[in-house]
């Protein structure tokens, strides 16, 4: 097709349905300078092109399915939904059948709204889908409860009475779906059936019907190939239907009007042509053979165009171009061929051209039938007929959302001028010189074609590749999105909800096991989703555990490691388990207490870093012209738990008689197989050697108590259980994280010897003692926990953990009111300043061991852990 230029001028703006068209579609008719046209609501529009101005607005009772003008007579007929046909007398200066007022409501009309009066209604009929008019005839189509149904009426006039006796022949076409809705307002259809009336070529012209109201004449060999002989010796019209369930058929005029006393007979009247297996949207005609007139560039006038080419369109783009054409033996046939267009087809319309134009949701395009296959030499009239091109190449006009098209040539110019309606609403007109063909180039030589084909499909292949580069990375951001609206998701849940259950948790529980020829303290850590979202890519779990400081090394600051574990599809209802070792180390250290911080990390370099910045460099090319906003923070942190594993958590109970029967191994040093050979060959009486059994032999332990009021320890652990034992009550409460806590509360121990991670004995005793000293109203119960080990570094670690426990517990009671008894304050007093004496002590102690020499400082040191033996074992009570 020779290059198109295209002039668009924008006309007017009008209002269309929101949400799109319902069951009627748009419609645009031209007839000299008036434009008259409706947007699929309730209104039509009169609009004079040359004064670029709206003269007048009609409004229906209902949405408008059809317009249809009778041009030589003024009348513009109208169908309306669930309601039937007017007709409008268009030089009625009075308007006797309407009433006129101002639509004071809507504003976005210039000029008055007319309100089309019940009168005017010359056909009502809430079943009528369809109609066409000729100068004498009223042909409609009715949707029946199962068929639909061919009527031909006498042509009404406006102002007389609708005539139900006008009826002169009806036919059943088709079986058709009922509509739909409640009773006596059904469903609008999504799809109209299209009628259109064929002409013969010797028929009186069609007067006064425009170009696009559905009339046009065929050519005699292609009528008679279509509608066989009866319809040529008649010189009968021929009405064209296209269904909404694909079919195209025809009923000849003349044979229905013969069936006025009853229903015709469909097997006679009624031909079915072809089936599109799709709505039937348009039916039109074009010259694809040009006169020779129109060969020399003359225009015909329009009762002389004369089409050789029956045209229809589905709504999913299948076209059916019908022509006749010389068959090989020689005799006259019908030449069919589907096509396939872009689609869906929003409307279209043909032109004087040759050419088609139809309208998709994303352009307007324009094709080319005039182009065959077999070029036809009008020389040589007995000559083969052109055939039909055996494929339609269509051709952009760079315009969008078309909803309604019309098409009229300008004598003048030989330009073809369209007039389209916008799915907005929107009016414009487009100019288009199509007889602007640039020079032909020669005949390409078979090398350079050789080698144009070959540059031809190198460019396909790069755009091909290209394509697929560009799918990826786009396919990579759309992931990248979705991975980033499920961490906004989870961020949200775990932000939102800091007290009570949290959707997404994390649990840390201790055990000893036996690993590497040694006992390991193992921390499992389990990671519960219970949110309706999923952790995929991004998301790690990060445990720092953090030591602390050991007790030689007072200054020295405690080690920190950090484990990261990839969640990898943690979905909702499934849990994920850590299990890490904590220690002993090789020396047999375990510096206590030890503090576990969980926390999800959602790393952004990683998902949007990844669809930003691809790393295949073959993509660079293709893709660096994009923009890369990669984010400059690495992550997003949510912190799930932080939990402390102390002493408590820590002691084995070997002596406990639930325990297995041997004693568990030491943890220590890994012995070589020499050493583990002497040990088991060493006598059953023996005692083992060493610092440690030094220390616990000639050594006495090292003490620490803690006094607790027993009102308070039992209104905080007391659950209204019978036999309630409080000194037992209160060591469950300290072993509550301790794997031998079912064993303490089966046995109702208040007291229990233990093994520290080094393998000294820690051993916790509780008993009820009276304070008779502290209240004027007499002794106070308290609970003394008392703590004994040999070594001084883990009673300190077991009495660090048991009050950091009291301290969590006074707390919750104080914010529930709890208040302590009376006191003798002046007690109190003194029991104060002798602990503040006691700590000047202890400071002006350690600045003379920085001082002395190493014999004057062993006693100095001997006094220091007699002053922090009275320390830890003070006269006050917790209340």
């Amino acid at each position: 097709m020779a290059g198109a230029s295209s002039r668009v001028h924008y006309l007017s703006d009008f209002c269309c349905p929101l949400g799109g068209r319902a069951g009627g579609k748009p419609h645009v008719l031209r007839h000299e300078a008036e434009v008259f046209l409706s947007t699929g609501r309730e209104f039509v529009y009169v609009y004079d092109q040359e004064g670029g101005m709206l003269t007048a607005v009609y409004q229906f009772p209902d949405q408008v399915w059809h317009l249809q003008l009778l041009a030589i007579r003024r009348a513009l007929y109208v169908l309306c939904a669930r309601t039937g046909i007017y007709c409008l007398s268009l030089d009625s200066q009075n308007r006797s059948i309407i009433q006129a007022c101002e639509d004071k409501e809507n504003e976005a009309h210039p000029c008055p709204v007319i309100h089309v009066d019940p009168d005017a209604c010359v056909l009502p009929d809430a079943a009528l889908c369809a109609f066409t008019v000729l100068d004498d005839m009223l042909v409609t189509l009715v949707q029946g409860p199962t068929q639909w149904k061919m009527q031909l009426f006498e042509r009404p006039c406006p102002g007389e009475e609708p005539r139900p006796g006008g009826q002169v022949g009806e036919v059943e076409l088709s079986t058709c779906t009922p509509p739909g809705g409640v009773p006596g307002k059904p469903e609008a259809p999504r799809f109209l059936p299209v009628l259109c009336c064929v002409f013969p070529p010797d028929c009186r012209v069609p007067h006064g019907h425009p170009q696009g109201c559905g009339c046009f004449m065929l050519e005699e060999a292609l009528f008679g190939l279509l509608f066989g002989a009866d319809a040529t010796l008649l010189q009968s019209p021929v009405i064209l239907c296209g269904l909404p369930d694909g079919q195209l058929c025809c009923v000849v005029l003349k044979a229905l009007v013969t069936c006025e006393l009853g229903p015709g007979d469909p097997k006679v009247l009624v031909k079915i042509l072809h089936h599109l297996e799709e709505p039937v949207v348009f039916i039109g005609a074009l010259r694809a053979e040009p006169h020779a007139e129109e060969e020399a560039g003359e225009l015909l006038p329009e009762e002389n165009v004369r089409s050789d080419c029956l045209i229809a369109l589905g709504h999913q783009g299948r076209t059916l171009a019908i022509k006749a054409s010389w068959s090989e033996s020689g005799n006259l046939v019908p030449e069919l061929r589907e096509y396939c267009l872009p689609d869906p087809v929003l409307c279209a319309a043909c032109g004087r051209d040759g050419r088609m134009y139809h309208s998709t949701p994303s352009d307007l395009c324009v094709v080319d039938l005039t182009q065959r296959d077999t070029p036809w030499n009008p020389e040589k009239p007995d000559g083969p007929v052109g055939g039909l091109p055996s494929m339609l190449c269509p051709a952009s006009l760079n315009i969008c959302s078309v909803a309604a098209l019309c098409v009229s040539s300008r004598a003048a110019t030989g330009s073809t001028e369209l007039l389209a309606l916008s799915s907005k609403g929107r009016l414009i007109s487009c100019s288009l010189d199509l007889n602007s063909e640039g020079p032909v180039p020669a005949k390409m030589a078979m090398a350079n074609a050789g080698q144009k084909i070959k540059e031809l499909l190198l460019d396909i292949g790069d755009v091909s590749e290209r394509v697929s580069f560009l799918k990826k990375a786009v396919d990579q951001r759309n992931k990248a999105i979705t991975s980033l609206n499920e961490a906004m998701n989870v961020s949200c849940a775990l932000l939102s909800s800091q007290e009570g259950v949290r959707p997404i948790s994390c649990t840390i529980t201790i055990s000893w096991s036996h690993l590497e020829l040694r006992d390991m303290l193992m921390a499992t850590c389990t990671l519960e989703n219970s949110s309706s979202f999923s952790l995929d890519q991004g998301w790690t779990l990060c445990i720092q555990v953090l030591t602390s400081s050991s007790a030689l090394d007072l200054d020295g600051a405690g080690s920190a490691f950090t484990y990261t574990i990839p969640v990898d599809r943690l979905g909702p209802s499934s849990r994920r388990e850590v299990t890490l070792p904590l220690g002993p180390s090789e020396s047999g250290m375990l510096d206590l207490p030890v503090t576990m911080s969980c926390w999800l990390f959602y790393s952004l370099k990683e998902v949007v870093g990844a669809a930003l910045a691809p790393s295949d460099p073959l993509e660079v090319p293709y893709l660096e012209k994009l923009p890369l906003n990669l984010p400059k923070q690495e992550g997003v942190c949510l912190p799930l738990c932080k939990h402390t594993v102390d002493m408590l958590q820590c002691l084995r109970f070997p002596g406990v008689a639930t325990q297995p029967a041997q004693a568990p191994r030491m943890p220590g040093p890994a012995c070589e197989p020499v050493e583990t050979f002497l040990k088991s060959r060493q006598a059953p009486g023996s005692e083992p050697t060493g610092a440690a059994s030094l220390r616990a032999k000639y050594l006495p332990p090292s003490t620490a108590s803690i006094r607790v009021s027993a009102v308070l320890l039992r209104t905080a652990l007391e659950d209204g259980r019978s036999g309630f034992h409080l000194c037992s009550a209160t060591l469950q409460w300290l072993l509550a994280k301790n794997a031998a806590v079912d064993v303490v509360r089966a046995q109702t121990l208040s007291s229990i010897q233990g093994i520290a991670p080094d393998g000294t004995d820690v051993n916790l005793i509780v008993h009820e003692v009276a304070v008779t000293d502290l209240s004027p109203a007499g002794p106070i119960q308290v609970v003394e926990i008392q703590v004994e080990s040999s070594s001084l570094a883990n009673m300190c670690r077991a009495h660090h953990a048991i009050i950091r426990r009291i301290q969590t517990m006074v707390t919750e009671q104080a914010a529930q009111g709890s208040s302590p008894p009376d006191l003798r304050m002046q007690y109190l007093h003194q029991i104060h300043a002798n602990h503040q004496e006691l700590l000047r002590e202890v400071q002006a102690l350690r600045d003379r061991l920085c001082t002395e020499d190493e014999v004057s400082s062993y006693a100095t040191a001997q006094k220091l852990l007699q002053v922090y033996k009275q320390l830890r074992n003070p006269s006050l009570v917790l209340l």
